[in-house]
């Protein structure tokens, strides 16, 4: 059971980048084909997303035991990672409890503590998904009609829509492993767990008009990760990687090139 991934290059220190949830490594495609011009990036799928394996099991602690063992099977002895939002907890806690393999990281919108299940939407996202009766939705478009009550922002219903994928037999299905994900939402909110803390240098970025990363959570932070520093994206949201990327983009670059130095 490896996990899919892309590798956009080969020349330069190994760079991990791993999505969201309801994500694949598409999302973060721009990203990576530009960050492939310094270092050798590899996109990665999670379990249970994009062309990932499916399984039953869905915790931070077996995800980044995957991340690890494909670490292992490309021969990456250390690397730099960025995470956004699930990706993001997936890497800090591969870095509480593999901090030999992660020499940078950079976390994108989320901070190391338990999210209430109210606070983001994600059980919308999941009834309206659930909802859908695919032996009676011919086309995209249809498919985005039947989602709307459910997830009424156009852009968070097109990125759950980018998981719609047809079968052979002309019928549409969700990608992602869904039943999963529904099971095992509780673990996916809570926090990476960790008895020591990781040293090396951390950036946590967080878009302004996002509530994932609070001053409430600073304590947290700093107690899993002392060396990390903030930085703040103005008029972006939680997905900033989409709604900033330029921003984003420098933001990353420099604190990575920076730490190089």
């Amino acid at each position: 059971m490896n996990l899919n991934y892309r590798q956009y290059s080969s020349e330069g220190k190994p760079l991990l980048i791993l999505h969201g949830l309801f994500g694949s490594l598409s999302n973060w495609g721009w990203h990576s084909k530009q960050l492939a011009e310094h270092y050798a990036v590899y996109g990665v799928d999670l379990r249970n997303h994009g062309e990932s394996f499916h399984h039953d099991e869905m915790n931070y602690q077996v995800m980044a035991e995957d991340v690890r063992q494909l670490l292992g099977q490309l021969g990456i002895e250390s690397c730099y990672m960025i995470g956004h939002s699930m990706g993001g907890k997936v890497a800090m806690q591969l870095a509480l409890s593999y901090p030999q393999l992660i020499e940078k990281l950079i976390v994108v919108d989320i901070a190391p503590v338990a999210y209430s299940a109210a606070a983001d939407g994600h059980m919308d996202v999941m009834a309206g998904m659930e909802s859908l009766d695919f032996e009676k939705i011919s086309s995209r478009a249809e498919a985005e009609q039947e989602l709307e009550p459910f997830i009424p922002d156009e852009s968070t219903r097109k990125f759950v829509l980018t998981n719609l994928q047809r079968k052979e037999d002309g019928h549409y299905q969700w990608r992602l492993n869904l039943s999963a994900i529904r099971a095992h939402y509780d673990q996916l909110r809570d926090k990476p767990i960790g008895d020591v803390a990781f040293s090396g240098p951390v950036l946590f970025v967080k878009g302004a008009l996002s509530n994932y990363i609070q001053q409430s959570h600073e304590a947290e932070i700093i107690s899993l990760f002392p060396a990390a520093t903030v930085k703040v994206i103005m008029q972006a949201g939680h997905w900033l990687h989409a709604e900033k990327p330029q921003a984003l983009q420098k933001i990353m670059l420099a604190f990575l090139q920076a730490a190089e130095d």
